[in-house]
This record gives C-alpha cells, structure tokens and sequence, in this order.
C-alpha cells in the first residue's frame, strides 16, 4: 500500500465527487461535493484526495483554527469510497495528516469530530491517540490530539 495525499484538482474533482460511503454511512459524513463547495467559500479549507498509488480511494479536509486561547488544527472530513473501506486507507491517509500537521510549527492539537453513532470513527481516532474532550459539538463528539511542543 502506497498512501499519498494530493490536492483537488480541476482535472480530479470529479473523481472525487464520485466517492462514496457505504449507504449505512450516508448521515456519518458529508457528500464531498458539499465539501469542496465548502473548501471554495471557506479558503482555510484545505481539501485533499486520498490516493493509493494512483487510484483515488478517499477524501479528507482540515483547516487550522484559534481554538480556547490556542493554534490547533480541525480535521473536518474523512470518507473512504466503500469499494476501498476496511483496507486500511483511512488510517494511513489519517497517519500521513498527523505526521504533515506535527511538523507545523505553533499548533498545540489537533481536533477532530463525529457522529457518535459512527463507531468505526471512535476506534480509528482512538486508536490513532486521539483522546474524548467530553464535548459536543453541533451534535459530534470532539475528539483530541496533543501535539508535542
């Protein structure tokens, strides 16, 4: 496995609309047409495609932000496409995030959330050292990571 993390591009865009989650997940994340569209009036966005080799298999989106009196950064969208889910995609893509945002100088954590139905998420960030804030935000759990000074 070969996990990179690449722009979205005008020639990859539709590809990229094309992922999908499994049914069963439709109300875990939003469609990613909506969050490129979010990535265009929000520029903070950063939106990435989630590559192996060079088959798109995901899509992930972050943004930094001053959060309590702190730098952190905000991973707000990770999707596998379903073909692809159970592969271990999402947990490298997530991985290669979290060694990219480490190497940023100034940010205290890294902050992600979920519908707390979505336990595959839970055991993925837990696993990754995410720890449970205990808060609720706009209905997801917010889970975080400490990055070391």
């Amino acid at each position: 496995m070969s996990v990179s993390l690449r722009p979205v591009t005008a020639e990859n865009w539709h590809e990229c609309v094309r992922l999908k989650v499994d049914e069963s997940q439709n109300g875990f994340v939003a469609p990613n047409v909506y969050s490129l569209a979010q990535a265009k009036f929000e520029p903070e966005s950063v939106p990435l495609a989630i590559y192996n080799d060079d088959q798109m298999v995901g899509f992930l989106m972050y943004h930094p932000e001053d959060y309590q009196m702190a730098k952190i950064w905000f991973i707000e969208r990770l999707m596998v496409g379903h073909p692809y889910q159970g592969k271990g995609y999402g947990r490298a893509a997530m991985q290669t995030l979290i060694d990219e945002l480490r190497a940023q100088p100034g940010y205290q954590a890294i902050l992600i959330s979920f519908v707390p139905e979505n336990t595959a998420a839970k055991k993925l960030y837990a696993s990754l050292g995410f720890d449970d804030t205990g808060e609720i935000e706009e209905g997801e759990m917010v889970y975080r990571m400490a990055l070391d000074k």
